[in-house]
C-alpha cells in the first residue's frame, strides 16, 4: 500500500511587532517598527514556519479564509494550494497585503513539505549552488553620514562584504556628501545606492553621474518603479558601470514580466515574502532566465536563502538591516555569514529556522 498523504491540519498565524534600533527612513519613507507576520502550518505530525513583513490584517486574512481553503488539502501540492490561495484574495485584491498573508503561508507549506521528507529546502527544490553573496543594506537617510561609513564599513571589514548599499532621496542636498563618506569607509567594496523612487527623472541621471564618479556600481529605484519608461531612460543614460535595478514591489508574475519586456532593469529584483513565497519567487526567477536578465533577493535573507541556492542568474541576497536583527532576534538557525557569502545548514530539515518562543510570546506581550 502506498504512504498516506499528508494532508494541512493546522495553520496559524500571529503578527509581533518588532521596534527598530533607531529612527529609520529611506528616501519617500520613515518608520520606527517593523511587522512581522509569522506562520504555522502543520501536517503529518510536523510543522512548517513561514514569515512576511507586512500589516497585522495579514494574520486575520491567514487564521481565516487561507486556512479554512487549505485545511485538509494534500501538503504535497503546494502548486493547487497556491492557485487556491490567490483565488481566495481576488475579490480582496492579490497585491499589496493579500499577496503578503500568501507569500507567508506558502513559506510554511515548503518547509512543512520538506520536514516531511526530511531533507533541507534546498535539496528538495535542486541546488544550483552552494552559497549566495550578500550585500550589506542600510545606511539609511536618518543616519548622518558618520554612522553610515561606520556600518558600511563594518560589514566590509567584519562580515565580508563586496558590495553595500545606502539609502538616498530624503534630502538631496545631502546626498553626494553622503555617498562619499560612504565610499571613503568601505576599502574597495563596491557601493550600491538606493533612492527607493524619490527623484525625477532628470535628478536621477544627473546623480547617476555624480554617484559613478564615487565608485557606485548599483543604483536602485533611481524614479519610481512604476515609471517603466523612466526606468528604461536610466538603463540607456546612466554610466555603462551602474547597474538600474527594481522590482521589489512586485506582488504577481505580471508585473516582473512588463518590467522585464520593457528592458526597465539590467538587475530584476524580486521579494519572496511579497511575491508569492517561494512558488512566486520561483516562478519569477524563470521569467527573469528567460529575458537573461540577473536576479537579487529583495530582504529577508533568512528566508531567502534556500531558494537563492535554487534560482537561476542569482546575483546575491540584501542583508538588510532590519530583518538581520529581527530574524536572529527571533529565529535559531538564522545564516551566518563568512566572506561576504551565507550558506545552506543542510544538517536542519526544511529551510533550517525554529521559532524561538520566548522571544516571540515577550513581543506579543
Amino acid at each position: 500500500m502506498p504512504n498516506a498523504v499528508p494532508v494541512i491540519d493546522r495553520i496559524a498565524a500571529s503578527a509581533l511587532r518588532v521596534p527598530t534600533d533607531a529612527p529609520e527612513a529611506d528616501g519617500t519613507f520613515a518608520w520606527d517598527q517593523t511587522t512581522i507576520v509569522i506562520v504555522e502550518a502543520s501536517a503529518g505530525g510536523r510543522t512548517g514556519l513561514g514569515y512576511s513583513y507586512t500589516g497585522r490584517a495579514a494574520a486575520d486574512l491567514i487564521n481565516g479564509d487561507l486556512a479554512r481553503r487549505l485545511t485538509g488539502e494534500d501538503a504535497f501540492a503546494i502548486p493547487r494550494a497556491w492557485e487556491r490561495m490567490v483565488g481566495a484574495v481576488r475579490n480582496l485584491g492579490r497585491q499589496g497585503l493579500g499577496a503578503t498573508a500568501v507569500s507567508a503561508v506558502d513559506v510554511a507549506l515548503w518547509d512543512l513539505k520538506a520536514r516531511l521528507m526530511e531533507v533541507p529546502l534546498v535539496r528538495l527544490l535542486g541546488a544550483a549552488r552552494d552559497a549566495v553573496p550578500i550585500y550589506g543594506s542600510g545606511g539609511f537617510t536618518s543616519y548622518s553620514a558618520e554612522r553610515v561609513a561606520e556600518q558600511l564599513g563594518n560589514w566590509v571589514a567584519q562580515e565580508g562584504c563586496r558590495y553595500v548599499k545606502m539609502k538616498v532621496g530624503s534630502d538631496p542636498g545631502r546626498d553626494l556628501e553622503r555617498a562619499q563618506a560612504a565610499w571613503a569607509a568601505i576599502d574597495g567594496a563596491e557601493l550600491f545606492v538606493d533612492a527607493n523612487g524619490a527623484y525625477t527623472r532628470k535628478q536621477a541621471l544627473a546623480f547617476a553621474e555624480r554617484y559613478a564618479e564615487l565608485g557606485a556600481t548599483w543604483f536602485e529605484e533611481p524614479v519610481s518603479s512604476d515609471d517603466l519608461a523612466g526606468l528604461r531612460l536610466m538603463r540607456d543614460r546612466a554610466p555603462a558601470a551602474v547597474d538600474i535595478a527594481a522590482g521589489e514591489y512586485g506582488y504577481e508574475p505580471d508585473y516582473f514580466r512588463r518590467m522585464l519586456e520593457a528592458g526597465a532593469v539590467d538587475v530584476l529584483q524580486a521579494d519572496a515574502t511579497r511575491c508569492g513565497g517561494i512558488t512566486g519567487f520561483l516562478r519569477t526567477a524563470a521569467l527573469a532566465d528567460a529575458h537573461m536578465v540577473p536576479l537579487s533577493a529583495h530582504t529577508a535573507p533568512a528566508l531567502h536563502l534556500h531558494a537563492c541556492c535554487a534560482a537561476p542568474r542569482l546575483r546575491h541576497i540584501e542583508w538588510f538591516h532590519d530583518h538581520v536583527r529581527i530574524e536572529r532576534m527571533l529565529f535559531d538557525g538564522a545564516p551566518v555569514p563568512a566572506r561576504g557569502l551565507i550558506r545552506p545548514d543542510l544538517s536542519r530539515p526544511g529551510h533550517g529556522l525554529e521559532l524561538k518562543r520566548a522571544e516571540a510570546a515577550r513581543l506579543a506581550a
